[in-house]
């Protein structure tokens, strides 16, 4: 069986590639900071596994314990709204500790068992061409350097395959409360399923060599 370790596993786009990869035979290590959903997603396949990523602690043992590891797709982010005189230290701690230092932490913990597979990393970043939101600075720093880690870990790692999958606006519940915090519609009709960026990314690990993407846009 292949194993994959999803973080953000209780978000919404985390707990539908959750769900795509164990339905595409993969044992998945679920990583999440909500106890009540991560009992949830408990299952056939599925270890949940309590974790915060912003707290910079060590990789739990159920992933520094594998000895091959097939996937590593991060899918932990958080997003909230404030204006770059208005972002705090802690503020900026927990979107770079969440969305960018624990992921590559994480990673580097990780790489033994990756290498041994020859596996994939392949990190969820940030709708395909935006820049410059207002308010919404921490957020899109941190997914750009979340684009320049990707880049980093591929040149480094040539026996990997690393990807950086860019959602466009996905019905989660954090997209939802994002754009009432910024003043704009919010229309889960006309947004992505999680289960479509799900189901790209699953698509993305199941391809072949020759048929890898370095980057994948999800428009719909």
């Amino acid at each position: 069986m292949r194993t994959a370790v999803v973080t953000g596993a209780t978000g919404g786009i985390g707990s539908a590639v959750v769900a795509a990869l164990v339905g595409r035979g993969h044992g998945v290590v679920a990583l999440g900071r909500d106890a009540g959903r991560l009992a949830r997603l408990a299952r056939d396949g599925v270890t949940p596994v309590a974790h915060d990523l912003r707290r910079g602690r060590a990789a739990p043992p159920e992933v520094l314990e594998l000895e091959r590891l097939d996937a590593l797709v991060h899918c932990a982010g958080v997003a909230p709204v404030a204006s770059v005189a208005g972002t705090t230290a802690e503020t900026w701690d927990e979107v770079l500790g969440t969305n960018l230092v624990g992921p590559a932490r994480l990673t580097a913990a990780a790489l033994p068992a990756l290498r041994a597979a020859q596996g994939a990393v392949v990190l969820v970043g940030m709708a395909p061409g935006l820049q410059d939101v207002p308010r919404w600075s921490a957020y899109a720093g941190s997914k750009a350097a979340l684009r320049e880690l990707a880049g980093s870990l591929r040149a480094e790692e040539p026996l990997l395959r690393v990807a950086l999958v860019n959602p466009g606006g996905t019905a989660t519940p954090l997209l939802a409360r994002v754009r009432h915090e910024l003043g704009r519609p919010y229309d889960p009709a006309t947004a992505l399923s999680p289960a479509a960026v799900a189901e790209a990314v699953a698509d993305l690990l199941d391809s072949p060599a020759a048929g890898w993407r370095d980057v994948v846009d999800v428009l719909g």
